[in-house]
């Protein structure tokens, strides 16, 4: 009996001693990472990377036609030369309105909402809707024929507001070709204008082109049109009434020169255009500029005011500089226009004599 009380006693002993372990197991610290292990953490802030500044550009253009599309090309020239460049830090959205007056209205309400940084409208009509939309956004204007009666600014020195931009009518161009056509065309005696009277740019070089000839007893004869898929048969009206043709800047008609051409070859009549650009697509003579030049004109007046921090109404408006006479020997040949010396010897630039 002794003998079993002192085994439970040594079996009792050994098991508080197991337990005691187990116990101190678990309570033991778990070893903490080496120095070395831990992630490295830097105590000071990362900097910000500093976020381009992307100038974002809306430009709105009545109709695609060369001397439009060259002034478009000149402004984004212009931009690119100075440090602008689409898909970096420039975003330019373009729209066309397709010779729809309305669409110029819904066009301006579109870059309003985008708050855009600066507006180039291209055109007369484009830039009346535009300037009647936004008011607290840069507008910039090309291929104006008269900012003032247009009513897009108030002074062409100081235009005041958010609005300014480069017109088109060289002060004696109308005036120039009127007195060349009086001078080396003896047996004109009456002339065809083909005109869109919603062009209020149309109006003014019609007026002008009117007062130029009738100092030389030379009548106009008007076929009115409203857009340019009536263009040729407002030509075709002229057809045995005038003994020439005159397209003033006015966009519908120039939009589909080349039907008043092909009626012009047809009937041997002698076409004078407003442009260069119209020159060179197969108009007879005009007295002009490259639109390109007013255009890249028109993109340093955007760099003043986005780069520079000018504001639009301390610039003034533009004009083109050079003006010359241009004509088109094919287009004489198509037209049964003798080109004399004399004729030749008024252009300035060899250039402009075109084969």
């Amino acid at each position: 009996m002794k003998k079993l009380y002192h085994f439970t006693a040594f079996m009792l002993i050994a098991m508080l001693v197991l337990s005691a372990c187990g116990q101190s197991k678990q309570a033991a610290p778990q070893e903490s990472a080496k120095p070395s292990e831990q992630p490295a953490q830097s105590s000071a802030p990362e900097p910000k990377k500093e976020e381009k500044k992307v100038v974002k550009i809306g430009i709105t253009q009545i109709v695609e036609h060369p001397s439009l599309d060259a002034a478009r090309n000149g402004f984004l020239a212009a931009l690119k030369d100075n440090g602008f460049t689409e898909g970096d830090n420039l975003q330019v959205d373009t729209q066309i309105a397709q010779g729809d007056m309305s669409n110029n209205t819904s066009i301006a309400q579109k870059f309003a909402a985008d708050k855009k940084d600066l507006i180039l409208a291209i055109s007369t009509p484009s830039a009346q809707a535009v300037v009647k939309q936004i008011t607290d956004t840069p507008v910039l204007f090309t291929a104006i024929t008269d900012p003032l009666g247009a009513k897009l600014v108030s002074s062409l020195e100081k235009p005041g507001g958010n609005v300014t931009g480069t017109s088109d009518t060289h002060p004696e161009a109308i005036t120039k070709l009127m007195d060349f056509i009086a001078s080396q065309f003896p047996k004109v005696k009456t002339i065809g204008i083909v005109a869109n009277e919603g062009e209020q740019n149309s109006l003014i070089n019609v007026k002008k082109a009117e007062e130029a000839l009738a100092k030389h007893n030379i009548k106009v004869v008007k076929a009115a049109v409203t857009n340019s898929s009536e263009v040729k048969q407002g030509a075709e009206s002229l057809v045995g009434r005038v003994d020439a043709i005159y397209v003033p800047k006015d966009n519908t008609v120039v939009a589909a020169l080349e039907s008043m051409i092909q009626v012009a070859e047809k009937n041997k009549l002698p076409l004078f255009v407003g442009e260069k650009d119209s020159v060179k697509r197969g108009g007879f003579a005009s007295y002009g500029f490259e639109y390109f030049d007013l255009g890249y004109t028109t993109g340093k007046m955007a760099v003043d005011i986005l780069k520079n921090g000018k504001k639009p109404g301390d610039i003034p408006v533009g004009f083109p500089e050079n003006l010359d006479l241009a004509i088109n020997m094919k287009a004489a040949k198509n037209e049964g226009i003798e080109v004399t010396d004399a004729m030749k010897s008024m252009v300035k630039d060899p250039k402009n004599i075109i084969e």
